[in-house]
């Protein structure tokens, strides 16, 4: 049977590439937050919402003109992608699946956009993937993709990494229900015990990340009280943006 199954890499652009995932990743904030903000006023104004097909022809001229002519240095299918999750919310809105979307920050921990596979536009070669736009990315190939690519999206998180996740539609063979002998006690004090008696412990990461996770606040807030005292933007703080990175790693 056919089924859908993401791979997910870490991958490792350029300086150029950057940039780009960046302008990528604005663009696509802007044509959510442009067209959300459009669709609200509209449905109040008139009882109903836009449609995928109006915001995508209004995407067109927005396009052509001068004061947003910057759209068209990025992927133009991660604009359309941005337009169709925000027709697929507003779907899900009146069918009572989920509330009201909300306009994108582009302070939130993880910055992304979505794009679509279209005549070999997203490709693997070796130990680099193909994008749009973005050309020939080395990334880590920790196992092999098998499938149709369908999409892909590009993450960047607070922690100055950047992730590619791919979609894919694969035939699967169903595994057939066996009856297993073996059982499995899951508790606190040893992660699981089986009934034949092997033990598995218990890391406990968390508690032993809790108190390097504290002292590195603490050296963030210092870092931060400091920067406010030299009156210095916090973005053009070196020592605390570093110090923000290694917190969101912890």
């Amino acid at each position: 049977m056919l089924i859908h199954k993401a791979y997910r890499f870490q991958i490792h652009p350029n300086k150029e590439q950057r940039i780009l995932i960046a302008k990528t990743i604005g663009c696509s904030r802007f044509v959510f937050n442009h067209f959300l903000a459009k669709w609200d006023s509209t449905y109040k104004e008139t009882g109903k919402g836009l449609s995928y097909t109006t915001c995508s022809a209004e995407l067109t001229q927005l396009k052509k003109q001068e004061s947003t002519s910057w759209l068209n240095e990025v992927d133009s299918i991660s604009l359309q992608s941005s337009l169709k999750n925000l027709a697929d919310a507003y779907t899900r809105l009146f069918k009572k699946q989920n509330k009201a979307p909300r306009f994108k920050s582009k302070n939130h921990d993880v910055q992304s956009y979505t794009t679509k596979q279209t005549n070999g536009n997203i490709a693997i070669v070796g130990n680099k993937i193909k994008l749009p736009k973005l050309g020939m990315i080395k990334f880590s190939r920790s196992r092999e993709v098998k499938g149709r690519i369908m999409n892909a999206t590009i993450r960047h998180t607070s922690s100055d990494k950047y992730f590619v996740s791919i979609l894919v539609e694969t035939e699967v063979q169903e595994v057939p229900k066996t009856n297993s002998s073996v059982g499995v006690d899951v508790g606190l004090k040893e992660f699981a015990v089986l009934s034949d008696g092997t033990v598995y412990n218990n890391p406990k990461y968390f508690r032993s990340l809790e108190k390097k996770l504290a002292k590195a606040q603490r050296i963030l807030s210092r870092r931060r009280e400091l920067a406010i005292k030299r009156k210095c933007k916090l973005s053009e703080a070196r020592n605390y943006q570093k110090q923000r990175v290694k917190v969101a790693r912890i």
